[in-house]
């Protein structure tokens, strides 16, 4: 019966997956994995964000799982866009990083789930499946942690500007990247610093990445 699988002596509905992972080997072995469930059947793989909407256009899957950190576009922007132009594709945002500030952010941009990869496969499944019939999923203990740490105390400007400092990038370079002066981007600096409550640039950074800020 064509869209559907016999599991036991029911016919239940497959759910027509994009993978959407930057790491060819995770995308692979994670595809070959989601192809075993009778119930799931891998339509697309793509490894950057910007060729995801393409993607979900010409073949139309019920889930799109879409990690965070890719090329061309990122995961949260690609769950955001899905939502205004696709949103019959529920986005699960599986990601290795399970911060707070990624939960709270993926599901302000209308992501549907989010699962860390080193989640038992067994939970991914049930979430595709959940997420499919209209539900949203979501980590406990991550949920509660994300009340726990709040909203982000950056202002758009200044995550801008920390996440461009990444790895130590000179205020020069940074100035130059955004059309800021350096004056500017010292003083985006110093507001970022004192709101994280860290010690230094670099600092702020690393408080800003553990939370998901930036």
């Amino acid at each position: 019966m064509a869209g559907e699988a016999l599991i036991g002596r029911d016919w239940v509905a497959v759910i027509r997956i994009l993978l959407a992972e930057d790491q060819e080997l995770v995308c692979t072995a994670l595809a070959a994995l989601l192809d075993l469930e009778d119930d799931f059947v891998v339509v697309a793989t793509v490894g950057r964000g910007d060729e995801v909407i393409p993607a979900v256009e010409a073949l139309q899957p019920t889930v799109a799982l879409v990690d965070i950190e890719m090329p061309g576009l990122d995961g949260l922007s690609v769950a955001a866009t899905l939502r205004d132009l696709h949103p019959a594709c529920k986005v699960i945002i599986l990601t290795t990083f399970g911060r707070p500030g990624y939960l709270r952010r993926a599901l302000e941009a209308g992501a549907s789930g989010f699962v860390v990869k080193d989640a038992p496969a067994a939970t991914l499944g049930t979430a595709i499946r959940s997420v499919a019939n209209g539900e949203v999923v979501v980590d406990p203990a991550l949920a509660g942690l994300a009340l726990a740490v709040g909203t982000s105390p950056l202002t758009p400007r200044e995550t801008e500007v920390l996440a461009a400092a990444r790895g130590g990038t000179p205020v020069g370079v940074i100035a130059d990247r955004l059309y800021l002066s350096e004056g500017t981007v010292r003083n985006y600096l110093s507001s970022a610093i004192a709101k994280t409550g860290a010690r230094n640039s670099a600092g702020a950074v690393d408080r800003a990445e553990d939370l998901g800020w930036i």
